[in-house]
């Protein structure tokens, strides 16, 4: 294998990483503060991509298109947690979790109805299909923009949790909530800047994931909440650096299958990527 490949699989792994590290943050944050498992969290993906083809096509620019898609899928978590979660929020943890999988029906057949069933293709800019030429080394833009965009993120977001008053009571609600509350913390607040964070984390993973995948729709956002929750169990139920680590891990073991399978055993890189994950966690658990 040449320097120039390995580093390729090296981007790739950080790039694909980050979108997993990005979509399990926000779903391990609303988990760490409410003890919800979002299975709606993969439709802000989705509304992200509808928002960006629907702005495209108003003949917004593409960077405009982006940040409309984030703050869609922002104010899209808030709206959910104010109309659906927060009158079940003294609600048994199944019934909030069947909440979440109804939540994800109704969206996913609202594209479906108001807008088409069929997958479309995305705009997405010519830059991101060019090469880039770093000391000698010639690297895909594409992976290398993701890579740098979710580093800022998380950067950000660590920011936020320990600079800002809003993060700190988001930190405390999560350690002992009912402690936090006798403190003086509004549970409606910090729950609905928990969702708020966590929407903004999914709209900068589906712009990523649009801009990758060229393409969207209606159950595009199936694949994302599967990745997220499995990278959020690997790295442990409300652990916000477990999350990042569990995304790491799975985007590593997808892109080694990827690279070294047989032809034959490619289709089955994600399951095998899985397993592969599964094993190292059997012989060291985080």
């Amino acid at each position: 294998m040449s320097g120039g490949s390995l580093t390729q699989y090296v981007v790739d792994i950080l790039s694909l990483g980050s979108m997993y590290a990005l979509l399990a943050l926000g779903l391990a944050l609303v988990f760490s503060v409410m003890g919800l498992v979002n299975f709606a969290y993969g439709e802000l993906v989705t509304i992200t991509g509808y928002t960006m083809y629907l702005t495209l096509r108003a003949g917004v620019a593409w960077p405009l298109a982006a940040l409309c898609g984030v703050g869609a899928a922002c104010l899209a978590s808030v709206l959910m947690e104010r109309l659906a979660f927060r009158p079940l929020r003294r609600a048994s943890f199944l019934t909030l979790l069947f909440a979440s999988f109804a939540l994800s029906v109704i969206v996913k057949n609202a594209f479906r109805g108001f807008v088409s069933p069929r997958t479309r293709g995305m705009q997405v800019p010519d830059f991101f299909d060019s090469t880039l030429h770093i000391g000698g080394l010639s690297l895909s833009a594409l992976p290398v923009v993701i890579m740098v965009v979710g580093a800022a993120c998380v950067v950000a977001l660590v920011l936020f949790m320990r600079r800002t008053r809003a993060g700190v009571q988001m930190v405390a609600a999560a350690e002992d909530f009912p402690v936090a509350r006798l403190m003086g913390i509004r549970a409606n607040r910090v729950i609905s800047v928990a969702f708020a964070v966590s929407g903004a984390l999914a709209g900068v993973a589906g712009v990523l994931w649009v801009s990758r995948s060229g393409s969207i729709s209606p159950d595009m956002g199936f694949v994302p909440i599967l990745k997220a929750f499995i990278a959020v169990v690997v790295g442990g139920l409300g652990s916000l650096p477990g999350a990042v680590i569990g995304g790491f891990m799975l985007a590593a073991s997808e892109i080694v299958c990827i690279a070294f399978l047989p032809g034959v055993l490619q289709p089955f890189h994600e399951p095998i990527s899985l397993v592969l994950v599964l094993v190292v966690l059997f012989f060291k658990p985080m």
